[in-house]
């Protein structure tokens, strides 16, 4: 036990003598959000720490505060009203980081795949960024807090993730959440019908999707798309 609490000085002791840190807490589910409150409570117990349970409170309290650590769920509501959804984590976040480059997040979430959608954001990010599965033991997180408070990063949990440019996610997106047809989605995008059958040859072979595979098992190439887009949280 010793030996614990003395790794636990060696890492975290000297953040101590700095000034005084502001953390926010952004999570709508209250068990969670207590239980990360009073462990960062017993490690920074001189720390401001407040909290936010959805996107818009987020948002008025950055433009008033500048945090040196933001915490981050992704499965958040926008509002107080409406139900929490990953979408809404990971646009909070794809604005966030645009917005503030400076600033230090650690996301926490059971939707850790998720984040392949902006992983290409997450790399170019010039600050701290650390990734923690909400499955992880208190001392591992806190390591990861304390990575991210220094400017550090921990995104392992995603590099081996697949990738889709953008303009690809999108057709996943309005394909399989608003259950529009090829030639909806190419007007949508302002793109041809061709180029859309592109893309999805492109998600397919990306995804390991292929005609000759779909045939032998007598199984549909769409539905496989789908099945492995939210497998790999391409999808909620």
């Amino acid at each position: 036990m010793a030996v614990v609490k003395l790794e636990k000085h060696k890492i975290y002791g000297h953040l101590a003598v700095k000034k005084k840190l502001d953390i926010l807490v952004v999570d709508d589910h209250q068990l969670i959000l207590t239980g990360t409150l009073d462990i960062l409570i017993r490690q920074h117990p001189e720390a401001n720490i407040l909290k936010a349970q959805t996107a818009k409170e987020t948002l008025t309290l950055l433009q008033s505060q500048a945090f040196d650590l933001i915490i981050l769920d992704l499965s958040i509501p926008h509002d107080q009203e409406q139900i929490a959804e990953i979408d809404t984590g990971i646009k909070l976040l794809q604005t966030l980081l645009k917005e503030y480059p400076d600033r230090n997040f650690m996301v926490q979430t059971s939707y850790v795949k998720a984040l392949i959608r902006i992983k290409h954001e997450i790399d170019n990010h010039l600050a701290g960024f650390a990734i923690a599965d909400k499955g992880l033991p208190e001392m591992e997180m806190l390591m990861r807090v304390n990575l991210a408070l220094q400017g550090g990063t921990h995104t392992k949990d995603i590099k081996t993730g697949i990738e889709l440019k953008p303009e690809w996610l999108e057709v996943l997106r309005l394909a399989f959440e608003e259950s529009l047809t090829d030639k909806a989605i190419a007007d949508r995008m302002y793109k041809s019908e061709r180029a859309v059958r592109t893309y999805w040859t492109k998600i397919q072979d990306v995804l390991g999707v292929y005609p000759e595979d779909c045939k032998e098992s007598g199984k549909n190439m769409r539905i496989q798309t789908e099945i492995r887009s939210r497998e790999e949280g391409l999808l909620d």
